[in-house]
């Protein structure tokens, strides 16, 4: 006879069904992924090679041409996938619970925050730590401004412009500038 397989905590988080974000195994790969960062943050500013190499580590996929200035956090960082020519400034924060994919040639400000990590509305099971995540995908050719968050779920298109401050809590098409609190179409760009 089979056995009923059970899915472990890190497939049901990848997978955006609830889970214990308390799990030992995922408090493992956090901890490896807090290591790693502190490795990073710390580096001096000429280590460009030490650099590549911590986020290469740190990453479940990287092109070239890549540049995060310190300090930069994320959960796990096996979850995180970037295109190629990618910069990041100071303060970049991505909370990679679930999958988090950024195209080619992406430019993200100071303090642009990324989030894939969310909980449930109900409050009597809130406190279980019952989490939950949705995948985050940009585009090719995105600007994201300063301060700048990226909300569960959300896919932002090519060529889009995201204003700085923005809180994106929906998904933003291809070819826009966006802007505000909710982040919402400004205008084209042709």
């Amino acid at each position: 006879m089979l056995g009923v397989y059970k899915m472990s905590e890190k497939e049901k988080m990848l997978n955006g069904e609830v889970y214990n974000a308390y799990d030992e195994g995922l408090i493992l790969l956090r901890n490896k992924a807090r290591h790693l960062t502190k490795a990073y943050n710390n580096t001096d500013p000429e280590a460009t090679e030490e650099r590549e190499s911590i986020l290469k580590k740190l990453f479940g996929k990287i092109g070239g041409k890549f540049e995060i200035e310190p300090p930069f956090h994320c959960d796990y960082g096996t979850n995180i996938e970037i295109g190629e020519s990618f910069y990041a400034n100071f303060n970049f924060l991505i909370l990679d619970d679930g999958l988090v994919k950024i195209g080619d040639n992406v430019l993200c400000a100071p303090n642009v925050s990324i989030f894939t990590a969310t909980h449930l509305v109900d409050p009597k099971l809130r406190p279980k730590n019952a989490d939950y995540t949705k995948a985050v995908t940009i585009g090719n050719n995105v600007w994201i401004g300063g301060g700048a968050i990226i909300n569960p779920g959300v896919s932002i298109g090519d060529n889009s412009v995201i204003g700085s401050g923005s809180v994106v809590t929906k998904n933003i098409p291809a070819n826009v500038v966006a802007v505000g609190n909710p982040c919402k179409i400004l205008k084209n760009i042709k």
